[in-house]
């Protein structure tokens, strides 16, 4: 791997000047709303340590109109720029803390899903406080239904949002620790030092962090100005920094939900429907189940049954023993076909092309099978709910919705319900929804004891979420070597929006009845998300969903990566029909200088057209969201001996073979950090393209765990990968979570289509084979290995 990062290029002050000696920047330039341009409100919170907070209310970050003339709807106004100003009125309620021995401490109001939030923010807070990185705590806040939209994890949007609210706490505490200083050292703060949580006078006296927490302290809450850290100072924010949490998650230390030792929270394990969401009518050998080593308990509930026991062997063990009656789920009978039947019945008509005798239209039909979003940390919650009281500990990315809802299903207050978030391996979208969590709260109450529940990996395959089945059809009319009109019409199962914007105000207005209020929230999605950042004409793209009966979920950036990969493979085939070369039609047609800056840099580092042999091609496609630009440059290997090699218990097929990406995303916080996102972005888009999906047969999919599904494997993944972090090119950062994503699925399709001269219409392309014998579904989970390294590979 490589990377490229400039240690400079943010918007520097000017150099000092004759003129202008202290290199300030002009008033006139600076102010705005009556602050300079690193001047912002804030508060010093009463407490007995110094606590600061940000008040951004009047100052979130503007929408960007990058585009003069004719701009698509997210070049205005953005998914972003919506969760942004809605997080940023109660900015003023997260707080920065200073303690006693020196360190700061700050709880995330986000969920850590393995995406490096807590890294991240814990630089940007040690870059502005002065302090090392090891001296920032950074935990994980409980539901707190008082930041109404400020809790929600989604969209890439968590350093997009908190990004300044974090820097000006951060701020206004070192503001605080130096008037304090001040007038302990008996000296003015302009010639006081902050550095290494120490504050030095000119006379060599100083006093640490810790020594002032209480001092700086304020009884009462005030209202204060800060100016922030000017960016070429940085010194942390931008370097690429290991993550904070890395040694004990190798290690082993790092915990996780079913980690958590609570008193008396035995394991607990679901037996499940034979058909997806179908429900248990009866048990007819509950009392056979609890006569079995070490279970405690056997409960129905209205997902199934839970068996709670000494240990998750022997609550599997119960599971598998149970005799159940059941009512059938929505979708019994159904498979991909039947499905696929019923989604193409739902298309809406295509919008007419401009009416030139001249022009030639070029089209496409594609289709994007079920795919799931389980997580390596499969879905698991604590829950104790005992009297009148309950809590809860999950990964959750929408608390204070899991709060709300778990308090409304047990009938509490939702003072009374207790909600704490924990670290989780993974989520692609899944932890928007509280599926366990309130799954554990049912159980926990219907026993009348703590559980922990943990979702078997059949489970979590079958029943959990997944993203939606859909067809994308793309229609253009080429004049020549331009572009007239460029329609796309993307029909989807249902993408399941219901957890609103994390609380109960916008989860019931998407939950409004015949699926209207979620299908607001999906045109509104896919409008603030979706554009073609081509001079391609008229264009249109539309949105229609359908059938609400399947676990569906925002999985891994949403609609992008399906409507992306179906947007570049049309445009390849438009540069063929124009007669020019992919990279300079796209070059050609961009309009948008960040998009063209990661285009080139890939074709450069890519070696774009190079000679490679029959069956082998490159592919190259760009992307445009999460206010940045992506580009991404594969090779490819489509040849028999390729294709056909034999690896034990693999699903091989082409294999990726080279990988170029270049990313753009504003200000980076930690090149490193961005650097992993993108590797993990990559290896999504090639299991996109080519190798996993889930297959519908009978109404359940026939996937069981990851051994049934073939995400990028080893032997899949590119020998070669090199990211490249563009330097900055703005002062705010914009996400990264997903924005691996959607560039690398298409430029893999459009190196395929290269390679084999036949444009692949379905994916992943290998979903018509079935590469695995499916488990059983009665009982639903398999034995749990009982011969140790024979299953190890």
């Amino acid at each position: 791997m490589s990377q490229h990062f400039g240690t400079t290029g943010r918007r520097p002050d000017p150099a000092p000047t004759t003129e202008n000696p202290t290199g300030s920047v002009p008033v006139e330039d600076e102010q705005t709303a009556g602050l300079s341009r690193r001047g912002f409100l804030g508060f010093v919170v009463a407490g007995t340590t110094l606590m600061a907070a940000a008040e951004l209310g009047l100052t979130a970050s503007r929408a960007e109109a990058a585009i003069p003339t004719l701009p698509s709807i997210p070049e205005l106004y953005d998914l972003n720029d919506l969760l942004t100003h809605a997080a940023a009125p109660t900015a003023n309620l997260i707080t920065v803390n200073v303690n006693e021995d020196g360190t700061a401490s700050f709880a995330l109001p986000r969920a850590e899903v393995g995406q490096g939030i807590t890294t991240s923010s814990a630089m940007i807070i040690a870059e502005e406080l002065e302090l090392p990185l090891d001296q920032v705590k950074v935990t994980l806040a409980p539901a707190r239904p008082e930041l109404l939209f400020n809790q929600l994890t989604g969209g890439s949007n968590t350093t997009i949002s908190t990004y300044t609210p974090i820097r000006v706490a951060a701020a206004i505490a070192k503001m605080e620790l130096l008037k304090a200083a001040a007038i302990l050292l008996g000296d003015t703060v302009d010639n006081l030092v902050a550095k290494a949580g120490v504050i030095e006078a000119p006379d060599g006296s100083s006093v640490t962090y810790g020594e002032l927490a209480t001092k700086a302290a304020s009884p009462t809450t005030k209202q204060v100005e800060v100016d922030l850290k000017a960016d070429a100072g940085f010194g942390i924010v931008g370097t690429p920094q290991n993550r904070i949490d890395a040694l004990d998650a190798v290690t082993g230390r790092k915990e996780y939900t079913t980690d958590l030792q609570v008193p008396d929270a035995l394991p607990t394990m679901i037996c499940r429907a034979p058909t997806l969401n179908g429900v248990p009518l009866a048990i007819d050998n509950k009392a056979e189940v609890l006569s079995l080593p070490g279970v405690t308990d056997v409960a129905l509930v209205d997902t199934g049954v839970a068996v709670r026991a000494e240990t998750f062997g022997q609550a599997i063990d119960g599971v598998r023993a149970l005799k159940v009656r059941w009512h059938d789920g929505p979708v019994a009978g159904e498979s991909d076909q039947s499905i696929l039947t019923r989604l193409k019945k739902a298309e809406l008509p295509m919008p007419a092309l401009p009416d030139n005798p001249l022009a030639h239209t070029v089209s496409a039909d594609f289709t994007f099978w079920f795919r799931s979003n389980s997580a390596m940390d499969t879905n698991s919650a604590v829950a104790d709910v005992r009297g009148s009281r309950a809590t809860i500990w999950a990964g959750l990315k929408s608390p204070i919705i899991a709060q709300q809802a778990i308090a409304r299903e047990l009938g509490l207050r939702e003072a009374d319900v207790e909600v704490n978030v924990v670290q989780s391996g993974g989520s692609f979208g899944r932890r928007l929804f509280y599926d366990a969590a309130l799954e554990a709260a049912k159980v926990s109450k219907a026993m009348g004891k703590p559980v922990k529940l943990m979702w078997h990996r059949a489970d979590d395959a079958r029943a959990g979420r997944a993203h939606p089945m859909a067809t994308s059809r793309v229609r253009a009319s080429l004049l020549g070597k331009e572009i007239l009109a460029f329609h796309q019409s993307h029909t989807s199962i249902e993408t399941d929006f219901r957890h609103g914007l994390g609380e109960i105000i916008s989860a019931n207005a998407a939950d409004l009845p015949a699926g209207l209020g979620n299908l607001g929230f999906a045109e509104t999605i896919f409008t603030l998300t979706q554009e073609v950042p081509y001079n391609f004409g008229v264009v249109l793209q539309t949105l229609a969903e359908t059938d609400p009966r399947f676990n569906t979920g925002s999985m891994r950036n949403i609609y992008s990566p399906d409507v992306r990969c179906a947007n570049e493979l049309v445009v390849d085939m438009l540069a063929k029909e124009a007669k020019l070369d992919p990279y300079e039609f796209r070059r050609k047609m961009l309009r948008i200088k960040s998009v063209r800056g990661v285009l080139d840099k890939v074709a450069e580092e890519g070696e774009w057209g190079r000679s490679m042999p029959a069956g082998t091609a490159q592919g190259i496609a760009i992307h445009k969201e999460y206010k940045g630009a992506s580009a991404c440059l594969v090779e490819i290997d489509c040849r028999p001996e390729t294709v056909n090699r034999r690896i034990r218990n693999a699903v091989t097929g082409p294999r990726v073979t080279k990988v170029t990406y270049a990313v753009d995303v504003g200000l980076p916080i930690n090149p490193r950090g961005l650097e992993a996102q993108m590797q993990g972005g990559i290896n999504d888009g090639i299991a996109l393209a080519l190798t996993s999906s889930l297959h519908l047969r009978d109404g359940h999919f026939m996937e069981g765990s990851w051994d049934n599904y073939f995400y990028t494997r080893q032997w899949n993944t590119p020998p070669e990968v090199n990211v490249i972090v563009m330097p900055p090119s703005s002062d705010q950062p914009g996400g990264a979570g997903e924005a691996g994503v959607a560039a690398s699925f298409a430029a893999v399709a459009c190196a395929y289509a290269r390679a084999t001269g036949t444009v692949p219409t379905a994916f992943p392309i290998n979903h018509g084979e079935i590469s695995f014998e499916e488990k059983s579904r009665v009982p639903p989970v398999p034995q749990s290995p009982t011969d140790g390294l024979d299953h190890t590979y």
